[in-house]
């Protein structure tokens, strides 16, 4: 919103103006004013500058920006002095700028649109947001790349690097190019993305992030769909594919580093019908923690699981959809048992984290590596605890049995939607009941959960008609009752959530469990007998974070289904 300044009661001087005015314009710090006059910081001593001349000042980029402001405004002079239009009325424009001395750009955007600028004072950080917001990601870049391609040709020529003979101009190209891509990959890194889209479609180029699990739709502007071509070009080299090649599926890896901190990505391209669309899988190894404390686990499935992955021998599996957090789980479980008197070797497809202290195996199928081959190889090294990425076919489940038979420990991946249906899965793609009995210890079965925003999150009382059917009945009748709900804000991009956790469902063979599977029974037979000897599902899990307000009811019911 925009406030006026008049709370606040300090004023400059002529003197402390003047000063204030030469810093701006050389582009330096405010800090050493900031000591000097003994302000709290450089934003207060910009909002007290704007008051002393008589101008608004912006405390925040939640400001509704009006429809009109941006029609006919020249982008070019938003980026070269860093303004943004808010508001236009009758004969005038309401200007944010972040020096309140920068009379050129103030006579700049009066003579392009015959206009009376009122300008409101801001700070370069919130300008920025507000650039990004209403303009898209890479928009500072894209009036540069429209005046390369008017000097040096077009920039879709990057995509026959081996046919052209323009060679300056493809270089120049390129490293326009280069500029908007690491602005798009810097983006997403900055917003905690963990998956980045750029689709080609008929109506242009779409970018989506996926944070803490949901897509979103990144603003971009109309422009760059000139340069689709080109931005999947600079990927495809980036990750080591040959860009010449537009016909099949290609996979790829880009490792790079943004403000000094170490980002893997992997790439995959695949043809579509309005061109290629490219996802990039980012991983981040400055934020990992591979710690079974902190993934999410209640104390008692963290205590039962701390004794399985203890066992000398036997199978535990992780299962769940794609994405959710299977691996991290594993990781933090070698992390949990790795010593110098164990020997642990993974078999992945692909290895996302180098772990300190584990003998990781990348599968490469195409060279007959695949995970049963690596499993029979790894047998031949003496280990104490092999992890198979996942166990897909038949070949791989009873190799992975048999190691388990022999005397090591086994942890494995399944896609299944619960934990009892892991060994209808297992028999299914034809290994026998009674080895499956004999060799699973353990299944863990997990989603994850959005977790709501610590700072933006509001208690609230819950109708009765709000809670679904399955909601604890104690919980549902207690007049205490607080729930929180999401509201949206600076901290979490106003989506009201921040960050994920996991909810989990550990089922432990035990006897009758046993019995159940070599008779072949059902998974809901399996689930039942579970939850009678005291088996927590996935949704008792998440009601259960529900109540201490961790995530919200919606969110639950979003990532399971009633028991």
């Amino acid at each position: 919103m925009i406030t006026n300044t008049n709370t606040l009661q300090t004023l400059l001087d002529s003197s402390q103006l003047r000063q204030l005015a030469e810093c701006l314009r050389g582009g330096d710090l405010l800090e050493s004013l900031v000591d000097e006059w003994s302000f709290n910081s450089s934003t207060e001593l910009l909002a007290v500058g704007a008051r002393t001349l008589g101008l608004e000042w912006l405390e925040s980029d939640h400001v509704e920006v009006a429809s009109d402001a941006l029609e006919g405004f020249p982008v070019k002079l938003i980026h070269r002095h860093e303004i943004f239009p808010l508001e236009r009325g009758m004969g005038w424009i309401r200007l944010a700028v972040s020096n309140p001395f920068d009379f050129a750009a103030v006579d700049s955007v009066a003579s392009a649109l015959e206009l009376e600028v009122r300008p409101v004072v801001t700070t370069s950080e919130i300008l920025q947001r507000l650039i990004k917001r209403n303009l898209g990601v890479g928009s500072e870049t894209i009036d540069g790349l429209i005046a390369l391609r008017r000097q040096s040709g077009d920039v879709e020529m990057l995509e026959e690097l081996d046919a052209s003979g323009l060679e300056d101009a493809e270089e120049a190209e390129q490293a326009s190019v280069v500029r908007l891509v690491n602005e798009i990959l810097g983006e997403a890194i900055e917003a905690r993305a963990s998956d980045i889209h750029v689709e080609s479609q008929e109506t242009g180029l779409k970018i989506r992030y996926r944070i803490d699990g949901v897509l979103q739709k990144q603003p971009t502007p109309p422009e760059m769909n000139q340069f689709r071509a080109a931005i999947i070009s600079r990927l495809k080299i980036m990750a080591k594919m040959n860009i010449a090649e537009k016909r099949v599926p290609q996979d790829g890896r880009i490792k790079l580093r943004v403000a000094g901190r170490e980002i893997d990505i992997r790439a995959s391209v695949i043809p579509m019908l309005h061109g290629e669309g490219v996802v990039m899988r980012v991983l981040d190894k400055s934020n990992l923690q591979f710690s079974l404390r902190g993934i999410g686990m209640s104390q008692a499935v963290y205590e039962q699981f701390q004794q399985l992955i203890r066992l000398p021998h036997g199978i535990v599996l992780v299962t769940g959809p794609t994405g959710s957090g299977k691996t991290t789980t594993l990781y933090s479980a070698l992390n949990e048992i790795k010593s110098e008197d164990v020997k642990i070797i993974t078999t992945e497809d692909p290895i996302e984290y180098q772990l300190e202290g584990i003998n990781q195996i990348q599968v490469h199928t195409k060279v007959g590596l695949s995970f049963a081959a690596c499993l029979r190889a790894i047998l031949r090294h003496d280990p104490d605890v092999v992890l198979v990425g996942e166990i897909r076919d038949l070949e791989t489940a009873e190799n992975a049995t048999q190691a388990s038979l022999t005397g090591h420990m086994v942890f494995s991946t399944l896609h299944t939607n619960d934990s009892a249906g892991a060994f209808m899965r297992l028999n299914d793609m034809g290994v026998e009941p009674f080895l499956v009995a004999s060799t699973v210890e353990g299944i863990l079965a997990q989603r994850l959960i959005r977790v709501l925003c610590e700072d933006c999150k509001e208690a609230y009382v819950p109708e009765l008609g709000e809670l679904p059917g399955d909601f604890p009945t104690d919980a549902r009748l207690d007049p205490k009752l607080r729930f929180y709900r999401p509201v949206g804000c600076e901290v979490c991009r106003r989506t009201g959530y921040r960050g994920r956790k996991g909810i989990y469902e550990l089922l432990v063979t035990t006897d009758r469990i046993r019995q159940l599977a070599i008779q072949g029974c059902s998974a809901d037979v399996i689930k039942k007998a579970a939850m009678e000897e005291g088996l927590e599902t996935l949704r008792i899990d998440g009601w259960n974070k529900v109540l201490s307000g961790v995530t919200t009811v919606d969110e639950i019911l979003r990532v399971t289904k009633a028991d």
